[in-house]
């Protein structure tokens, strides 16, 4: 046999290449017809928060679960929600109300004063380190699930709001109880109370802006959590925790910036509605502010965290 008819026996027996061509427009179709979504990419704005309302109800059970998690390898258990606000209000009494007597800076009841500061800037605090954590915490979660990741910043502050419930209790409580002492001034229940829901409700809004930051933050870089509480620390004292930053900072050219900042904001919303004192009295402009901060912080805060979406959880 001649190598020509080799070839023409061999030849036929090797298959044709397979080529499958599909247009750009049969694919877009495909996708569109069995309502497919590329993955790997940012969601668009508005479907991204429809889909974080429709996770309402996970949101609650996984903020539920957090804060009845907390302490519970612990002997008094959640009873640590209540005692740790209340020592640490105490040492700050001792030592600032007592020791260094702020209550010479126009504060008629100090130990009020400080106890609704500490109470109100540590559930701040939490919120924020519960954002940081939010992600990095919970990584097994987001490379497993598919989700909007905004929900776990979002259940991490809800569950530090629900810790909140029985510790304001013990805020109001020892507050007024405060007042019956002879070297602090009355605390009156009064209508202004019930003020105190809308300045819980602006202080947690805001939270929650500052825990979508500080959670895009910390996910790209950790470092940042090693720096957060150094921060926070400095916020305290330059918020008017344990001191009034009126009389204090108010006499310099610059001191109406701490005055007006967020945290100082929401300290006062809150005292004004259950303190009884001169320099704390309602303020509509107050008000005004606190309902500006939280807006501001919370869109802000969601758009930082939604521009980064696609990138949580990938090494």
């Amino acid at each position: 046999m001649s190598a020509g008819e080799t070839e023409q026996v061999v030849a036929p027996l090797v298959p044709p290449p397979l080529e499958r061509t599909f247009s750009q427009a049969s694919v877009d179709a495909a996708v569109k017809e069995n309502d497919l979504e590329q993955i790997g990419i940012r969601p668009r704005l508005l479907p991204y928060f429809r889909e974080l309302w429709q996770r309402r109800a996970f949101i609650q059970v996984l903020a539920s679960s957090k804060a009845e998690a907390e302490n519970q390898n612990t002997y008094l258990g959640q009873i640590w929600a209540l005692f740790s606000p209340i020592i640490n209000a105490s040492v700050y009494v001792l030592i600032f109300g007592f020791l260094l007597n702020v209550g010479r800076a126009g504060i008629e009841n100090t130990i009020a004063f400080i106890v609704v500061g500490v109470f109100m800037f540590r559930f701040f605090e939490r919120s924020v380190m519960a954002g940081a954590h939010s992600l990095n915490k919970n990584m097994n979660l987001v490379r497993s699930v598919d989700f909007p990741r905004a929900v776990l910043p979002t259940a991490g502050v809800l569950a530090e709001l629900l810790m909140l419930g029985p510790a304001l209790v013990v805020m109001c409580v020892i507050s007024y109880a405060s007042g019956f002492l002879p070297v602090a001034g009355k605390v009156t229940i009064d209508a202004y109370w019930l003020l105190l829901v809308p300045a819980i409700f602006l202080l947690w809004l805001f939270s929650t802006g500052c825990a979508f930051m500080v959670a895009r933050w910390v996910a790209m870089t950790p470092d940042l959590d090693n720096l957060l509480p150094h921060f926070l620390r400095i916020l305290m004292y330059a918020s008017g925790v344990i001191f009034s930053v009126e009389q204090y900072l108010g006499k310099y050219s610059w001191g109406w910036l701490l005055e007006y900042q967020p945290v100082a904001v929401y300290l006062y919303l809150v005292r004004s509605c259950l303190l009884n004192e001169p320099a704390y009295q309602p303020d509509l402009t107050m008000w005004l502010f606190g309902v500006i901060w939280a807006v501001l912080f919370a869109v802000v805060g969601f758009l930082i965290f939604w521009s980064g979406e696609e990138k949580y959880g990938r090494d």
